[in-house]
């Protein structure tokens, strides 16, 4: 099966975000990977050791659910049980992008306040939701991929411990890395605010009525289906 052919739509997409993280240097040098879930057990995902901004369709890898690679010349990224955790954990994702955007990666490092868990804009909290911090895990590794277990029914979008950002969809590649601009613009926004007289939230009252916003706009909460009842609750647990 030629599957660049098959899959020509998906790996043009692919191939333009690629480009586009590049380009936005929320990936350097031969950081950052990316995949997509073109069937139950077919994933297309980025090669190791290529420049992201220089990646071509010959450069990409396919491979089944279990990691075995199917087509491509190169070898999959070190980072693939990552990604096998999240297709399994999670089949309404059809996509994961790991990079490292530099405004959001500074709350990867910092030993303060994670903001990016506060409800700061009604889009970021409505499309990406909260941002946990997910322990370090030698990169490369299965204890990595397996220190989101406790996050990845909860949540969609996950910082890395001294190392990057993870978010995820199941609505394909491209809507994945809009929401990583949107949380980015969102990291400038809160970084610019602390040394400015500290962040404002969305009060607990507002939160209620985006999420009376949600139920009117038929709008899907963040996590896996039926796991989170509402705004209020991912935002202000008891």
């Amino acid at each position: 099966m030629d599957y660049l052919k098959t899959h020509a739509r998906e790996v043009k997409d692919f191939l333009s975000v690629c480009r586009r993280l590049s380009e936005l240097l929320y990936v350097t040098s031969h950081g950052g990977n990316l995949a997509c879930k073109l069937k139950k057990d077919l994933i297309l995902i980025t090669p190791t050791k290529v420049n992201k901004g220089e990646i071509r369709a010959k450069d990409l890898v396919f491979i089944d659910r279990k990691g075995k690679k199917v087509w491509g010349k190169k070898s999959p990224t070190g980072e693939t049980p990552m990604y096998l955790n999240f297709f399994r954990e999670r089949a309404d994702i059809d996509s994961v992008i790991h990079c490292h955007p530099p405004f959001t990666n500074a709350f990867a490092i910092t030993k303060g306040n994670n903001w990016l868990m506060k409800p700061v804009f009604p889009e970021t909290s409505i499309e990406v939701g909260p941002v946990p911090v997910v322990p370090y895990g030698e990169p490369l590794t299965q204890r990595l991929a397996d220190n989101f277990l406790p996050f990845a029914q909860k949540y969609n979008a996950f910082l890395m411990e001294n190392h990057g950002l993870v978010v995820m969809s199941g609505e394909g590649i491209t809507r994945t890395l809009q929401l990583i601009e949107i949380l980015e613009t969102t990291s400038i926004s809160i970084l610019s605010a602390l040394p400015n007289g500290g962040l404002k939230e969305i009060s607990k009252e507002d939160m209620r009525d985006l999420d009376n916003t949600m139920k009117t706009r038929k709008l899907p909460l963040v996590g896996a289906p039926g796991v989170n009842s509402s705004l209020l609750d991912l935002f202000y647990p008891e």
